[in-house]
């Protein structure tokens, strides 16, 4: 019988460029050789021819020579403002089908300050924000110490430490010259929210066709129809209060496998639902595809209030350790599962149908 040809694209640590003064954490938001190979098995173990085409200028070749079916995208990029949305702009140009967001939506989500003008514009609540170029510019009126302060196109908690919550325009100013001179881009800075960070993963696709937009009549039913939400996880970080209060680079990275994630997150029926609300409607006006992670914090000081702060249309899905992972664990997907579930859902999304599958 045949199978399904598909490629899993991807960019491996170890095949990352260096380069001068290249900071630290680089690349930490790329994939290991040992996760891009339990996805690849993975998608085997789910009936499918797979191998694993590196996601750089030699995909141009290497994927017009393996003429995958599909392509299973968790490609991160290497260099540009846009960089997740380079491979499927070349996948749009060779008409080859692939999983998860597309062009548009991954260059908006990489993007933190567009996503949040977004969320701003559709009365989603994000915390307050404002862009910094330079050190010297005028702090808004409704920014109040303390802010968070972050870089606007980065992923993985990089340029994110326990210095990245400041209390005064000194501290401002150094984090902001930090950002901009170590990743050459505009610093973001965010109304700090003391509370707990909790984040909901989904697979699936809204019932459509859909806008970009949110209903506004209050009485109709909320839109979220055709999405599979996961049980939220919370981050424990009370371990590290003495070092690091928010969830940083250094504990996604290094620490991934000692922390404690708590899921299903100890919320209430309701603010369950809530979550799974906003993050339907996050997907909804960014217009995401198949798989996401929304992330949150729950205001401590009012009444655990959530507040968006992003989401990623391409989330990790490294065994064991990705937040996706561990949420579709607790609700009983395990990774194998998860993964296809996720190639399934594009499959049917495109109409593509399984090789000796009967098609009523």
């Amino acid at each position: 019988m045949n199978k399904l040809k598909v490629a899993l694209l991807a960019n491996a640590k170890e095949n990352a460029p260096h380069f001068e003064n290249m900071s630290a954490d680089q690349w930490s938001d790329l994939d290991s050789t040992k996760t891009i190979m339990a996805l690849v098995n993975a998608i085997k173990e789910g009936g499918h021819d797979c191998e694993f085409l590196e996601a750089d200028i030699s995909l141009l070749d290497t994927i017009r020579t393996y003429k995958p079916d599909i392509c299973f995208n968790i490609s991160e990029g290497h260099f540009g403002d846009g960089r997740e949305a380079q491979v499927p702009a070349l996948l749009e140009m060779l008409q080859i089908p692939y999983t998860g967001s597309k062009v548009l939506t991954l260059a908006m989500a990489l993007d933190k300050p567009a996503t949040k003008r977004i969320l701003h514009w559709h009365e989603l609540p994000t915390p307050n924000f404002q862009t910094f170029e330079r050190v010297d510019e005028p702090l808004n009126e409704d920014m109040v110490f303390p802010l968070f302060v972050k870089p606007s196109r980065e992923g993985t908690g990089m340029g994110v430490s326990a210095k990245s919550i400041v209390h005064n325009r000194a501290e401002l100013e150094e984090q902001i010259s930090e950002i901009i001179h170590k990743y050459a881009q505009p610093a973001l800075v965010e109304q700090y929210i003391e509370g707990r960070e909790v984040t909901v993963g989904m697979i699936g696709n809204l019932i459509g066709p859909v806008a970009r937009r949110v209903p506004h009549n209050p009485d109709a039913p909320r839109v979220q129809a055709g999405l599979h939400f996961l049980p939220p996880l919370e981050i424990d970080l009370n371990p590290f209060k003495d070092s690091d209060i928010t969830y940083t680079n250094y504990l996604k990275v290094q620490l991934a496998d000692k922390l404690n994630y708590i899921c299903p997150a100890p919320l209430d029926d309701d603010t369950v639902d809530e979550l799974n609300w906003l993050s339907a409607a996050v997907f909804r006006v960014m217009g995401a595809l198949d798989v996401s992670r929304v992330d949150f914090r729950l205001d401590a000081n009012d009444n655990w209030k959530p507040y968006i702060l992003e989401i990623n249309p391409l989330p990790g899905l490294s065994p064991g350790i990705s937040d996706i992972v561990i949420e579709g664990e607790a609700d009983g997907i395990h990774h194998t599962e998860l993964v296809n579930k996720i190639l399934d859902t594009a499959l049917t999304r495109y109409g593509i149908h399984k090789p000796g599958k009967v098609v009523l």
